[in-house]
């Protein structure tokens, strides 16, 4: 792992310290975390993350700074739902918890779990 990546990694756990059901795999080229066995977030190797959120507000999400529409390889788009987030907007604690909560938000719109 780089140290940006290694950093990251340790955030996102911080972060989801207290969710049930958490469990980390190695995919995308980095440290991803399933919640409830749903795809939440992934640590990229360049401190970036990989965010799972509702695809009904990607378009407004993709406003916000550091946002991208999440590609996969050669350059192909991972679809709605999928925003990759520099790692410079992630420097803040309340912008990371920003990003975090909006993937928790939906991971429990879509496993029907309460916060």
């Amino acid at each position: 792992m780089t140290p940006e990546q290694t950093r990251l990694v340790d955030r996102v756990r911080t972060a989801l310290a207290e969710e049930s059901v958490v469990r980390e795999v190695s995919m995308f080229g980095g440290r991803s975390f399933m919640v409830r066995e749903k795809l939440a977030v992934c640590a990229l190797k360049s401190g970036a993350l990989l965010v799972r959120v509702d695809a009904d507000r990607h378009a407004e999400l993709l406003d916000r700074p550091g946002a991208a529409q999440a590609e996969m390889g050669a350059r192909r788009t991972m679809g709605p739902g999928w925003i990759e987030v520099a790692a410079a907007a992630l420097d803040s604690e309340t912008d990371f918890a920003r990003w975090v909560g909006l993937e928790l938000e939906h991971n429990r719109a879509v496993t029907g779990t309460r916060g």
